[in-house]
């Protein structure tokens, strides 16, 4: 890793990392910006728009120093050499400017060298702030590389470890309601009988942080935290910022649709599993099929009640 300040106060940064993976693999994990969040721990969110066949912009919001930003970013992916070049299109201050390039390297004894360049100015290049963005982009980097060597070195058996699963149901009332309902996760202890306390706090518009203490059936709490991008009427993504042991990353979103006349309210969770805590969690004998059969069904119940709920709110207020 290495950091250098240029003439023109530009700050230049270079980590490394060394992959046992083929090249291609690796490649794909960092083109397929979908699957950041439940790969990369930094990254809550991604909404991309392809422009042609080469070039995308990206809206990311991810962590920096353990506060939730948001930017917009465009990228260039180069298949054939084996590089994607980005630079931020609309930054979020104190950055000025920012921009860089994945590069991957097939070495001969069939690992990869995997360099991640950033360059960056501060607007202006303030002393601290500049302390600020360097932090994060050496914490951020050293993160996002090292999760991304854990997921192309188990190759294929990654997918396995990859739940994604919807549940959905439909309500004959306002979509104004079933999303406030889901928006107001502060109410959530008087309104859902699984939820025995939650604390949510809002210090930028739509990015909510929550701590929630789940009820599981044997009476059990299960303490969670969590962060919040909330689209208006549309959606609300989350991402578990602290996961029960058996899951690497937790990511979900709630979408509400009008649908034919009523509200079509849909949950989606993914998940990843720890392979090496299963016998732990499930005893011995326990399997990652069994792992995956056990989390869905207790994310399931638990979206089911809550859209249940929701469900109930909005047809009372109808």
């Amino acid at each position: 890793m290495g950091n250098t300040v240029t003439p023109n106060r530009t700050h230049v940064t270079t980590h490394i990392i060394t992959v046992n993976a083929p090249a291609q693999t690796i490649y794909g994990l960092i083109s397929d910006v979908t699957k950041w969040p439940y790969i990369f721990s930094p990254t809550v969110h991604v909404q991309t728009t392809q422009l042609d066949a080469n070039n995308e912009r990206l809206r990311l919001w991810a962590f920096a120093n353990g506060q939730v930003r948001t930017w917009v970013s465009r990228r260039t992916l180069d298949p054939e050499n084996l590089r994607i070049r980005f630079h931020q299109v609309i930054t979020s201050p104190p950055v000025e400017s920012m921009g860089g390039e994945w590069v991957l390297e097939p070495l001969a004894d069939g690992t990869t060298r995997v360099v991640l360049l950033h360059d960056f100015t501060i607007i202006n290049d303030d002393p601290d702030d500049r302390s600020f963005v360097t932090r994060a982009v050496d914490s951020n980097s050293n993160a996002e590389l090292a999760a991304l060597k854990r997921a192309a070195e188990l190759g294929e058996y990654f997918n396995v470890l990859v739940l994604t699963f919807s549940d959905t149901v439909s309500i004959n009332g306002a979509l104004g309601d079933v999303y406030d309902f889901l928006y107001r996760a502060d109410l959530w202890p008087e309104r859902l009988p699984h939820v025995a306390r939650l604390d949510l706090t809002e210090d930028v518009t739509n990015i909510q942080s929550m701590v929630m203490d789940t009820k599981s059936v044997d009476g059990s709490i299960h303490t969670t935290k969590s962060v919040r991008v909330c689209s208006p009427n549309k959606a609300i993504i989350y991402k578990q910022t602290e996961t029960p042991e058996i899951m690497a990353a937790h990511t979900g979103r709630w979408d509400v649709r009008e649908v034919d006349g009523a509200v079509e309210l849909t949950s989606t969770h993914t998940v990843v599993i720890r392979p090496e805590v299963v016998s732990k969690v499930l005893g011995p004998d326990g399997t990652v099929q069994q792992a995956r059969e056990k989390i869905q069904h207790a994310l399931s119940t638990n979206s089911m009640t809550t859209m249940r709920h929701a469900k109930a709110y909005a047809e009372a207020e109808v």
